[in-house]
Protein backbone atom coordinates (compact mmCIF):
# COMPACT_ATOMS: atom_id res chain seq x y z
CA UNK A 1 0.00 0.00 0.00
CA UNK A 2 1.23 3.49 -0.87
CA UNK A 3 2.47 5.74 1.91
CA UNK A 4 1.71 9.41 2.38
CA UNK A 5 5.15 10.38 1.09
CA UNK A 6 4.50 8.40 -2.11
CA UNK A 7 1.10 9.95 -2.79
CA UNK A 8 1.78 13.57 -1.79
CA UNK A 9 4.58 15.27 -3.77
CA UNK A 10 5.86 18.59 -2.51
CA UNK A 11 4.55 20.16 -5.74
CA UNK A 12 1.04 19.32 -4.53
CA UNK A 13 1.40 21.41 -1.35
CA UNK A 14 0.31 25.05 -1.41
CA UNK A 15 0.07 27.52 1.48
CA UNK A 16 -1.96 30.66 2.13
CA UNK A 17 -4.35 30.12 -0.75
CA UNK A 18 -7.06 32.72 -1.22
CA UNK A 19 -10.54 31.16 -1.33
CA UNK A 20 -13.82 33.01 -0.95
CA UNK A 21 -15.91 29.91 -0.21
CA UNK A 22 -15.71 26.12 0.17
CA UNK A 23 -16.02 25.52 -3.56
CA UNK A 24 -12.89 27.55 -4.24
CA UNK A 25 -11.10 25.73 -1.42
CA UNK A 26 -11.96 22.32 -2.91
CA UNK A 27 -11.06 23.59 -6.38
CA UNK A 28 -7.62 24.64 -5.12
CA UNK A 29 -6.99 21.11 -3.84
CA UNK A 30 -8.20 19.68 -7.14
CA UNK A 31 -6.09 22.03 -9.25
CA UNK A 32 -2.96 20.79 -7.48
CA UNK A 33 -3.81 17.18 -8.28
CA UNK A 34 -4.46 18.13 -11.90
CA UNK A 35 -1.10 19.93 -12.06
CA UNK A 36 0.74 16.90 -10.65
CA UNK A 37 -0.97 14.44 -13.00
CA UNK A 38 -3.25 12.61 -10.55
CA UNK A 39 -6.54 13.56 -12.21
CA UNK A 40 -8.29 15.72 -14.76
CA UNK A 41 -10.32 18.84 -14.06
CA UNK A 42 -13.43 16.69 -14.27
CA UNK A 43 -12.51 15.07 -10.97
CA UNK A 44 -12.36 18.47 -9.26
CA UNK A 45 -15.93 19.06 -10.39
CA UNK A 46 -16.88 15.66 -8.95
CA UNK A 47 -15.36 16.55 -5.56
CA UNK A 48 -17.41 19.74 -5.47
CA UNK A 49 -20.54 17.84 -6.50
CA UNK A 50 -19.91 15.33 -3.71
CA UNK A 51 -20.23 18.07 -1.08
CA UNK A 52 -23.19 19.68 -2.85
CA UNK A 53 -25.02 16.32 -2.93
CA UNK A 54 -23.99 14.79 0.42
CA UNK A 55 -23.34 17.80 2.63
CA UNK A 56 -20.19 18.90 4.47
CA UNK A 57 -19.38 15.47 5.92
CA UNK A 58 -15.85 15.81 4.49
CA UNK A 59 -15.08 18.31 7.28
CA UNK A 60 -14.01 15.50 9.55
CA UNK A 61 -12.11 17.41 12.25
CA UNK A 62 -12.09 21.01 13.50
CA UNK A 63 -10.66 23.19 10.75
CA UNK A 64 -9.87 20.28 8.40
CA UNK A 65 -11.64 19.08 5.26
CA UNK A 66 -10.81 15.99 3.20
CA UNK A 67 -11.94 16.57 -0.38
CA UNK A 68 -12.53 13.48 -2.54
CA UNK A 69 -15.03 11.70 -4.75
CA UNK A 70 -15.61 8.19 -6.05
CA UNK A 71 -13.01 6.56 -8.34
CA UNK A 72 -13.85 7.52 -11.93
CA UNK A 73 -12.02 7.67 -15.28
CA UNK A 74 -11.13 11.26 -14.34
CA UNK A 75 -8.59 9.81 -11.88
CA UNK A 76 -5.35 9.09 -13.75
CA UNK A 77 -3.42 7.73 -10.77
CA UNK A 78 -3.86 7.76 -7.02
CA UNK A 79 -2.52 11.01 -5.61
CA UNK A 80 -3.08 13.67 -2.98
CA UNK A 81 -2.78 17.41 -2.41
CA UNK A 82 -2.54 19.72 0.61
CA UNK A 83 -3.83 23.29 0.86
CA UNK A 84 -3.64 25.79 3.70
CA UNK A 85 -6.05 28.67 3.21
CA UNK A 86 -5.12 32.28 3.84
CA UNK A 87 -8.45 32.78 5.62
CA UNK A 88 -10.79 30.05 6.89
CA UNK A 89 -14.01 29.34 5.00
CA UNK A 90 -17.35 27.86 6.03
CA UNK A 91 -18.41 24.49 4.63
CA UNK A 92 -21.66 24.41 6.61
CA UNK A 93 -20.54 21.83 9.17
CA UNK A 94 -22.31 22.14 12.51
CA UNK A 95 -19.25 21.50 14.69
CA UNK A 96 -16.00 21.64 12.68
CA UNK A 97 -16.26 24.91 10.71
CA UNK A 98 -14.45 27.07 9.72
CA UNK A 99 -11.87 25.23 7.62
CA UNK A 100 -8.26 26.28 7.09
CA UNK A 101 -6.60 23.00 6.05
CA UNK A 102 -7.82 21.01 3.03
CA UNK A 103 -6.42 17.70 1.80
CA UNK A 104 -7.41 16.34 -1.60
CA UNK A 105 -7.50 12.70 -2.66
CA UNK A 106 -7.86 11.21 -6.14
CA UNK A 107 -8.08 7.42 -5.79
CA UNK A 108 -8.05 4.78 -8.49
CA UNK A 109 -9.60 2.24 -6.10
CA UNK A 110 -10.60 1.83 -2.45
CA UNK A 111 -7.47 0.00 -1.28
CA UNK A 112 -4.16 1.44 -2.46
CA UNK A 113 -4.28 4.56 -0.27
CA UNK A 114 -5.43 3.08 3.04
CA UNK A 115 -1.94 3.20 4.60
CA UNK A 116 -1.59 6.88 3.66
CA UNK A 117 -4.97 7.65 5.21
CA UNK A 118 -3.94 5.95 8.44
CA UNK A 119 -0.72 8.02 8.53
CA UNK A 120 -2.57 11.27 7.92
CA UNK A 121 -5.20 10.46 10.54
CA UNK A 122 -2.50 9.83 13.14
CA UNK A 123 -0.72 13.07 12.27
CA UNK A 124 -3.90 15.15 12.53
CA UNK A 125 -4.76 13.60 15.88
CA UNK A 126 -1.59 15.18 17.30
CA UNK A 127 -2.16 18.84 18.31
CA UNK A 128 1.55 19.57 17.91
CA UNK A 129 1.50 18.39 14.31
CA UNK A 130 -1.60 20.44 13.52
CA UNK A 131 0.06 23.49 15.04
CA UNK A 132 3.18 22.88 12.93
CA UNK A 133 1.04 22.65 9.79
CA UNK A 134 -0.55 26.00 10.61
CA UNK A 135 2.84 27.58 11.30
CA UNK A 136 4.81 26.13 8.35
CA UNK A 137 6.34 28.95 6.33
CA UNK A 138 6.93 27.11 3.07
CA UNK A 139 5.35 24.21 1.17
CA UNK A 140 8.56 22.27 1.75
CA UNK A 141 8.22 22.75 5.52
CA UNK A 142 4.59 21.62 5.50
CA UNK A 143 5.48 18.63 3.31
CA UNK A 144 8.21 17.66 5.76
CA UNK A 145 5.71 17.73 8.64
CA UNK A 146 3.26 15.60 6.67
CA UNK A 147 5.70 13.00 5.38
CA UNK A 148 8.79 13.09 7.59
CA UNK A 149 7.16 11.26 10.48
CA UNK A 150 5.18 8.69 8.52
CA UNK A 151 5.38 5.21 9.83
CA UNK A 152 3.36 2.04 9.52
CA UNK A 153 0.91 1.38 12.35
CA UNK A 154 2.07 -1.53 14.49
CA UNK A 155 0.07 -4.73 14.60
CA UNK A 156 -1.68 -5.14 17.97
CA UNK A 157 0.23 -7.42 20.33
CA UNK A 158 -0.50 -11.01 19.44
CA UNK A 159 -2.17 -10.00 16.19
CA UNK A 160 -5.79 -10.78 15.37
CA UNK A 161 -6.53 -14.40 16.05
CA UNK A 162 -8.18 -16.34 13.27
CA UNK A 163 -11.83 -16.88 14.04
CA UNK A 164 -11.77 -14.62 17.11
CA UNK A 165 -13.76 -11.71 15.63
CA UNK A 166 -17.30 -11.74 16.93
CA UNK A 167 -18.53 -8.21 16.17
CA UNK A 168 -18.34 -5.83 13.23
CA UNK A 169 -18.64 -2.05 13.26
CA UNK A 170 -19.08 -0.09 10.03
CA UNK A 171 -17.56 3.34 9.46
CA UNK A 172 -19.40 5.07 6.65
CA UNK A 173 -18.90 8.00 4.30
CA UNK A 174 -20.41 8.99 0.97
CA UNK A 175 -17.80 7.14 -1.08
CA UNK A 176 -16.29 4.58 1.29
CA UNK A 177 -12.68 5.51 0.56
CA UNK A 178 -11.92 8.78 2.33
CA UNK A 179 -13.43 10.02 5.55
CA UNK A 180 -14.60 6.54 6.56
CA UNK A 181 -10.96 5.40 6.56
CA UNK A 182 -10.02 8.21 8.94
CA UNK A 183 -12.76 7.11 11.33
CA UNK A 184 -11.80 3.44 10.90
CA UNK A 185 -8.22 4.21 11.87
CA UNK A 186 -9.25 6.14 15.00
CA UNK A 187 -11.70 3.43 16.04
CA UNK A 188 -9.05 0.73 15.60
CA UNK A 189 -6.65 2.73 17.79
CA UNK A 190 -9.28 2.80 20.54
CA UNK A 191 -9.98 -0.92 20.13
CA UNK A 192 -6.24 -1.63 20.35
CA UNK A 193 -6.05 0.35 23.59
CA UNK A 194 -9.03 -1.57 24.99
CA UNK A 195 -7.53 -4.90 23.92
CA UNK A 196 -10.61 -5.57 21.80
CA UNK A 197 -8.99 -5.64 18.34
CA UNK A 198 -9.23 -9.41 18.06
CA UNK A 199 -12.95 -9.32 18.82
CA UNK A 200 -14.20 -6.37 16.77
CA UNK A 201 -13.68 -5.95 13.03
CA UNK A 202 -13.98 -2.45 11.57
CA UNK A 203 -15.02 -2.05 7.93
CA UNK A 204 -15.02 1.25 6.04
CA UNK A 205 -17.77 1.46 3.45
CA UNK A 206 -20.07 3.81 1.52
CA UNK A 207 -23.67 4.78 2.18
CA UNK A 208 -25.20 2.45 -0.41
CA UNK A 209 -23.23 -0.60 0.71
CA UNK A 210 -23.78 0.22 4.39
CA UNK A 211 -27.52 -0.33 4.09
CA UNK A 212 -26.93 -3.87 2.89
CA UNK A 213 -24.10 -4.61 5.34
CA UNK A 214 -25.74 -3.14 8.44
CA UNK A 215 -27.36 -6.46 9.32
CA UNK A 216 -23.86 -7.90 9.87
CA UNK A 217 -22.84 -5.09 12.24
CA UNK A 218 -23.52 -4.12 15.83
CA UNK A 219 -23.31 -0.40 15.01
CA UNK A 220 -22.55 2.18 12.35
CA UNK A 221 -20.25 5.14 13.06
CA UNK A 222 -20.42 8.09 10.70
CA UNK A 223 -20.92 11.85 10.43
CA UNK A 224 -24.15 13.57 11.39
CA UNK A 225 -24.85 14.36 7.72
CA UNK A 226 -24.38 10.77 6.55
CA UNK A 227 -26.41 9.49 9.51
CA UNK A 228 -29.36 11.50 8.22
CA UNK A 229 -28.86 10.02 4.75
CA UNK A 230 -28.72 6.45 6.07
CA UNK A 231 -31.84 6.71 8.19
CA UNK A 232 -32.97 3.52 9.93
CA UNK A 233 -30.66 0.61 8.97
CA UNK A 234 -31.73 -1.72 11.77
CA UNK A 235 -28.69 -1.13 14.04
CA UNK A 236 -27.59 1.92 16.04
CA UNK A 237 -26.10 4.71 13.94
CA UNK A 238 -23.69 6.83 16.00
CA UNK A 239 -22.64 10.31 14.84
CA UNK A 240 -19.01 11.39 15.37
CA UNK A 241 -18.04 15.03 14.98
CA UNK A 242 -14.21 14.77 15.01
CA UNK A 243 -13.02 11.69 13.11
CA UNK A 244 -9.49 12.10 14.46
CA UNK A 245 -10.48 12.33 18.15
CA UNK A 246 -9.76 9.11 20.04
CA UNK A 247 -11.51 10.59 23.10
CA UNK A 248 -14.77 11.16 21.22
CA UNK A 249 -14.65 7.74 19.53
CA UNK A 250 -13.89 6.14 22.91
CA UNK A 251 -17.04 7.76 24.35
CA UNK A 252 -19.14 6.61 21.37
CA UNK A 253 -17.79 3.06 21.71
CA UNK A 254 -18.58 3.05 25.45
CA UNK A 255 -22.13 4.19 24.70
CA UNK A 256 -22.46 1.50 22.02
CA UNK A 257 -21.46 -1.28 24.39
CA UNK A 258 -22.83 0.37 27.56
CA UNK A 259 -19.48 0.13 29.38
Amino acid sequence: MATLSELLPVEAVLLDVAASDWREAVRAAGDLMVATGACTAGYTAEMIRNVADNGPYIVLAPGFAFAHARPTPAVLRTGMSWVRLRRPVEFGHEANDPVTLVAGLAARDARAHTAAMAELARLLADPGTVRALHEARTPQAAHSVLTGRAETAPEPEGGRRAGAVVHKILTVCGNGLGTSLFLKNTLEQVLDRWGWSRYVEVEATDTVSAKGKAAEAVAVLTSREIARTLGDVGVPVKAVEDFTSAAEVDAVLRATYDV
